[in-house]
């Protein structure tokens, strides 16, 4: 099973700038979506972004031209580098991995929360105002 290990987060004020990086183990599935989400507690997850094993990216129409998703060559790390940050911004943020079989969506396709699918445990982004 894919393990995923997430560090970079911490505190920083509106505008300013983080950068989130998700350790990824040696086995991941051959082909994938894997996406950063952000929660906070008692709502719904967010996608924030995601590749898929083809390299193609994508973001939730929020972050768009403010983050950036980038997976290094040997797929052994998925980066989000986040600017312009927003106090709307603060949630954990978490890193996911599907089988690709099992990944959701319509152009953009997004890890599910079946059995297939592996998470982190976050890490915390808190932007001030």
């Amino acid at each position: 099973e894919p393990k995923l290990v997430e560090s970079g987060g911490g505190s920083v004020q509106a505008g300013g700038s983080l950068r989130l990086s998700c350790a990824l183990s040696e086995y991941i599935y051959e082909t994938y979506c894997l996406a950063w989400y952000r929660q906070v507690a008692g709502k719904e997850r967010v996608g924030v972004a995601g590749v898929d094993s083809n390299g193609a990216t994508f973001y939730a129409d929020s972050v768009k031209g403010r983050f950036t998703i980038s997976q290094d060559n040997t797929q052994s790390t998925l980066d989000l580098q986040m600017d312009r940050l927003k106090p709307e911004g603060t949630s954990l943020y978490y890193c996911m991995v599907d089988s690709w079989n099992h990944c959701t969506g319509t152009g953009d396709y997004w890890p599910s929360e079946g059995s297939f699918a592996v998470r982190g445990q976050g890490t915390q982004v808190t932007v001030s105002s």
